[in-house]
C-alpha cells in the first residue's frame, strides 16, 4: 500500500523556491515605495509652495516658520484642506520649512530617502543642501 502525499525533500524544495521568489520581490516593493514617497513628497512641496505664494499675497510677508501649516489653514479660505506631512519623516511630522534671515525667501523641503536631509536659504535666494537628499519647492533658486 503506497502513502500519498509530499515527501520532506519535495516541502523543502518548495519552501526554498519560495523563499527566494520573496527575497527578489521585497526589494523590488521597497524601491517603488520609496519612488512612490518621493512623487508624494515633490508633489506635496509643491501644493505646499503654491499656499505660500497665496499667503504672501494676502498679507505682504511669507508664513512664520513656527506652525506654518496651521497658518495656512487657519486663512479664511483656508489656503491648504489638511496639514501635509513628510512621507520619509516619522508619522506626523510635517514637512520643514525655513525662511531666509531678510525674510524674502523660503525653502519648503522633505528629509528626502536618506531621512537625513536638510537644507538652509540664504539672503540671495540661494537654497543649499547641508545633509542627506531633501526633496523640496523654493521661490530662490
Amino acid at each position: 500500500m503506497r502513502r500519498r502525499g509530499f515527501t520532506i525533500i519535495e516541502l523543502l524544495i518548495v519552501m526554498a523556491v519560495i523563499a527566494i521568489l520573496v527575497s527578489i520581490g521585497i526589494p523590488s516593493f521597497r524601491a517603488m515605495q520609496t519612488e512612490g514617497w518621493k512623487t508624494k513628497a515633490d508633489r506635496d512641496t509643491m501644493a505646499l509652495k503654491i499656499a505660500v505664494e497665496a499667503y504672501y499675497k494676502n498679507h505682504g510677508s511669507f508664513p512664520a516658520e513656527s506652525g506654518y501649516q496651521a497658518t495656512l489653514l487657519s486663512e479664511t479660505p483656508p489656503m491648504l484642506e489638511s496639514t501635509l506631512d513628510d512621507p520619509f519623516a516619522a508619522a506626523g511630522t510635517a514637512y520643514a520649512y525655513k525662511l531666509s534671515s531678510g525674510g524674502s525667501y523660503y525653502v519648503i523641503y522633505s528629509i528626502g530617502p536618506g531621512g537625513t536631509g536638510a537644507m538652509s536659504i540664504a539672503d540671495t535666494g540661494n537654497a543649499s543642501a547641508s545633509a542627506g537628499s531633501p526633496i523640496y519647492s523654493t521661490n530662490g533658486w
